[in-house]
């Protein structure tokens, strides 16, 4: 089984998947952030980095699908191949960080790795206005995320929405998260996991 976990920066991703594998003992796959060598650079001059950092991504994403293609595991992943695509490198595009000759490129090339990918199971997507992913950036502190503009969380926030609800045709959960503590409050979590297995088993 493979479950993905979609949503904007700052909307809880990485929590969501440590407290879901720990609860159904699945096995979690992490989006390469800390260690990313793009990373940093993205931020201090967007344009300049964004073909780079969007090709890193779509490598690592690439190779974690095939790797957990082959496993006998059900698998939690943060954040998908799809989003990657759909709504980050679009978000770029849009913004004029990638030119016109870059996004032919990359898009060609997330063609051809689509002959080889297929849909989770279930992907849980966390939503969240731009005042909440703000709040829980400045909570996290990592210094290369203080100097996100907020029109570049505003514009993820709306490919998000056009991603999920017009584009992806696999099985959605969707969690407002504005209004809940799912890492402090043992109800708001449990109460996810009851439409998870709703989803997935049949269960109430």
């Amino acid at each position: 089984m493979h479950i993905a976990v979609a949503g904007n920066i700052g909307s809880g991703k990485t929590t969501l998947t440590q407290l879901l594998a720990d609860h159904y003992g699945w096995e979690p796959r992490f989006e390469a952030v800390d260690y990313n060598p793009y990373l940093e650079d993205f931020y201090k001059d967007i344009h300049r980095w964004s073909f780079n950092l969007e090709v890193y991504f779509l490598k690592q994403r690439f190779r974690d699908l095939l790797e957990i293609a082959e496993s006998s595991k059900n698998v939690i992943q943060d954040r998908s191949i799809f989003e990657g695509v759909y709504v980050f490198t679009a978000v770029n595009k849009m913004m004029g960080h990638l030119t016109d000759r870059d996004y032919e490129t990359y898009m060609e090339l997330f063609d051809n790795m689509l002959q080889m990918v297929k849909y989770p199971d279930l992907m849980i997507y966390l939503r969240a206005s731009v005042p909440h992913l703000v709040t829980n950036i400045q909570k996290r502190g990592r210094d290369y995320e203080q100097t996100i503009q907020l029109d570049y969380l505003k514009n993820l926030n709306q490919k998000y929405e056009e991603f999920i609800f017009e584009k992806y045709k696999g099985k959605i959960l969707v969690v407002e998260k504005d209004d809940i503590d799912f890492l402090n409050n043992k109800k708001d979590f449990g109460a996810i996991v009851d439409r998870i297995d709703a989803q997935l088993f049949g269960l109430f």
